[in-house]
């Protein structure tokens, strides 16, 4: 996501697993510049988001990547294997 001169990367879920899940997305961009967060997804019925911190944007948004993945909330961050990871769509400007 892009704003004036700010980047981000959000991902939306709906937890109804009936367990506790990890979300972990990381918005890559030029230069190796990469920033991620860790958020707990509580089991619930209702929409939730994560996002990462926003950081000043550096060239066009079809110079970045977002990805998110989704964990068992159990245990070490490390050793928990993604149940699912999704990465973002290429840029309408770089669509052609």
């Amino acid at each position: 996501m892009a704003d004036g001169h700010a980047t981000w990367a959000r991902s939306y879920y709906r937890n109804t697993t009936g367990d506790e899940l990890r979300s972990v997305p990381t918005l890559m961009g030029p230069g190796g510049r990469t920033v991620e967060t860790h958020c707990t997804v509580g089991s619930q019925d209702e929409p939730g988001d994560c996002e990462t911190p926003h950081r000043s944007s550096y060239g066009g948004p079809e110079e970045y990547v977002a990805v998110a993945g989704y964990a068992d909330g159990g245990g070490a961050a490390d050793e928990a294997p993604p149940q699912l990871r999704s990465g973002s769509d290429p840029a309408p400007s770089a669509v052609g």
